[in-house]
């Protein structure tokens, strides 16, 4: 079999797949959020933020531990000079210790890490947030990116089928001596360059189903071309406001300045002493006689680092470093918002104005084909003009293609430069993640043991096998 066979083998079985089922847009977006690896990924990553508020959190919690010795000691001692004053020391000790802890003040330090843990957690929420508008905005360009090329391959097919007939007329003009064979060969050379335009159709048709298959996680059903624009507004300096109100990315560099300042008060307290209540209980036994000890203890124990190198200095300025880094990260997030707003309405209008363009070219370019066509019958035109005439009917087609396409991924690019492109913002068919649900199984860090701890667990069960 031919690579051109083969080809034509493996589009066809795609357009089978292509017309077996009618398939929204709203199916390729639900598709997506289903589908999509990179927003599993970041609701894992969403949860190990959350596991840092539990692990922040479990400093102010009382500490038990315990501990188990075996001593052998040996050695012996003398009084005197006298050896009746000597004695042996060789015994085998065991002994346990039990010990509690609680951190009673450390002048904020260890709240003021708690707080900057759950602020990352916000952070983190719209970092997923702003990942599945990444994802929506993905899948709706691979769904008008099939359909583009699809109606590409239309397009050409219909072209190649009207070149043929030229090519027969020229043919049979030239058998009553109307044309000349030139007017032959030029149609020919059309004709071939039809098909190879056909062929690159039809393989930008085979690479847009393959980044469907991979932004959707399916083959495209028959795509059907959505009935109306978002309602994205016309008015650039509200939805300029809006992003820089309510985007992910600047919530998320909002939320990662207050944890960045909130590190530094934590660092700057770390400075300070630390107060703990600490309870000791101890069971000994000496095995080579009948010597027990039980004891306990209770007191209040403070602590503090004179001098460790320079370390804590050196951390208060680092957090100090990445405080500053945070604002500035604010500061180009939201001019690059603003940026990306201004962007997505030129593009939109620009799409807009060649779609308009481009309806009127079509009117035109069909009546000049048409009467080119007619006029070369009667042997007022030559071949040439009526493949010409035939070529700027199919740019304009073309290009009428390509602006719908570009209008319909515009108009979402609006959606998603204002924040607008998520699940429940466009209200699709799937089940929402919670992700506040995680958090409150573990923002008081759970035992394993205790009923919470087991609901979390069955929730990591359910989560491993989805």
């Amino acid at each position: 079999m031919s690579f051109g066979r083969a080809f034509c083998v493996v589009l066809a079985a795609n357009v089978v797949t292509v017309q077996a089922k009618a398939e929204t847009l709203a199916d390729a977006l639900v598709g997506a959020y289903n589908h999509s690896g990179l927003i599993e990924q970041n609701r894992a990553l969403l949860r190990a933020a959350d596991e840092d508020v539990a692990a922040a959190v479990s400093v102010l919690k009382p500490v038990l531990s315990w501990s188990a010795e075996v001593t052998q000691n040996f050695g012996s001692s003398r009084f005197s000079n006298n050896a009746a004053f000597r004695s042996e020391n060789d015994d085998l000790t065991v002994g346990a210790n039990l010990t509690a802890e609680l951190l009673l003040y450390d002048f904020g330090a260890s709240k003021f890490r708690v707080e900057a843990a759950k602020e990352t957690v916000l952070a983190t929420r719209e970092v997923l947030r702003n990942v599945e508008q990444q994802v929506m905005l993905a899948a709706v360009g691979a769904f008008f990116g099939v359909l583009e090329a699809s109606e590409f391959v239309a397009l050409r097919q219909n072209n190649l089928r009207l070149l043929t007939q030229e090519l027969r007329a020229a043919k049979d003009r030239f058998e009553v001596g109307e044309v000349t064979r030139t007017d032959v060969a030029l149609a020919e050379a059309q004709l071939a360059q039809a098909r190879s335009g056909l062929a690159g159709a039809e393989g930008d048709l085979l690479r847009a189903i393959e980044e469907y298959r991979n932004a959707v996680g399916r083959t495209p059903g028959n795509l059907r071309q959505p009935p109306r624009l978002p309602n994205v507004g016309s008015d650039v300096r509200t939805a300029k406001a809006l992003a820089v109100r309510q985007h992910p990315r600047i919530l998320a560099a909002q939320f990662r300045t207050k944890a960045a300042d909130l590190l530094v008060n934590a660092s700057t307290a770390d400075l300070n002493p630390r107060i703990s209540l600490q309870g000791v209980a101890r069971v000994s036994r000496d095995l080579n006689s009948a010597a027990r000890g039980n004891t306990a203890s209770v007191g209040v124990i403070a602590n503090q680092t004179i001098y460790q190198g320079g370390r804590l200095s050196s951390g208060i300025r680092a957090n100090m470093a990445q405080r500053d880094a945070q604002r500035a990260e604010l500061h180009v997030v939201k001019h690059d918002l603003q940026q990306a707003v201004g962007d997505a309405y030129a593009t939109l209008l620009s799409a807009r104005a060649q779609l308009e363009a481009s309806e009127g070219q079509i009117r035109a370019a069909r009546i000049a084909f048409q009467g080119v066509r007619e006029e070369a019958t009667l042997g007022a035109r030559t071949t040439l003009d009526v493949l010409d005439a035939e070529q700027s009917l199919l740019d304009a087609e073309t290009n009428q293609v390509t602006a719908r396409a570009n209008l319909y991924v515009a108009a979402y690019t609006v959606l998603a430069s204002t924040g607008r492109l998520t699940a429940k913002d466009l209200r699709l068919p799937v089940q929402l993640y919670d992700p506040a649900a995680y958090y409150n199984l573990v923002k008081d860090g759970p035992a394993k043991k205790s009923e919470q701890g087991k609901k979390l667990d069955r929730v990591l069960r359910a989560l491993q096998k989805d």
